[in-house]
């Protein structure tokens, strides 16, 4: 059994736990992170130096942390070929639409729009830099928008593991109240995700914990 170290409500690992719900592993999950904590200790700190969420320990207890590489090293275990192919070429197109949605998507939401929008506290808000990060955010999505205008998902046909990388964010993206523009087929994706019970587990959910904690 694979055994996950992180809290339910960080995004990075809600991608994890999709990936493992969508391939169908056995698993537990401890909470950590946070105001939990647990990241200070020597324990944690053998298993990833970092201090950082998530961490993977495998049956044989190896640990293995940072986001992207856990879901590769899943993916290439126990994936299927559509999921992540073995063809070299093929296998690579779906890591650079995941590498954009990691490097171009997530990191340009989590924390220059959700953090400064829901966990901020009102009176602590800088309307200015929320505009300007969600004006930068909605340009990488507007890439996504017209490329799922011809495809059903990310890479294709298919549903892969960049569609983690990317999808995991939409949740938080569609549901926050934000001002949005209109991205009709990023919509119609994010409602197709919606419907998979993976992604209903470990990505809808609540992030009440997180508002105005700063």
């Amino acid at each position: 059994m694979l055994t996950v170290f992180g809290r339910k409500t960080s995004s990075n690992v809600q991608a994890l736990m999709w990936g493992v719900g969508e391939l169908g592993l056995a698993y537990e999950r401890h909470d950590c992170g946070e105001v939990i904590g647990g990241l200070d200790t020597p324990e944690f700190q053998a298993m990833n130096p970092h201090r950082r969420i998530p961490v993977l320990v495998l049956e044989n207890g190896e640990a293995l942390f940072e986001t992207a590489a856990i879901l590769r090293f899943l993916a290439g275990r126990n994936g299927s070929e559509t999921f992540w192919p073995a063809d070299p070429v093929a296998r690579a197109k779906v890591d650079m639409w995941a590498d954009w949605a990691k490097n171009d998507i997530a990191a340009n939401f989590t924390g220059p729009v959700f953090w400064r929008t829901t966990r901020t506290a009102p009176e602590r808000q800088d309307s200015a830099a929320i505009a300007l990060a969600l004006e930068n955010f909605e340009a990488e999505l507007a890439t996504a928008d017209t490329r799922l205008a011809e495809h059903s998902y990310l890479c294709g046909a298919h549903f892969t593991l960049a569609d983690i990388m990317f999808g995991h964010v939409l949740y938080r993206y569609f549901d926050t109240g934000l001002a949005r523009k209109p991205t009709p087929n990023v919509l119609k994706y994010y409602e197709k995700l919606a419907q998979r019970p993976a992604y209903q587990e470990h990505v809808m959910v609540s992030y009440d914990a997180l508002r105005n904690t700063f």
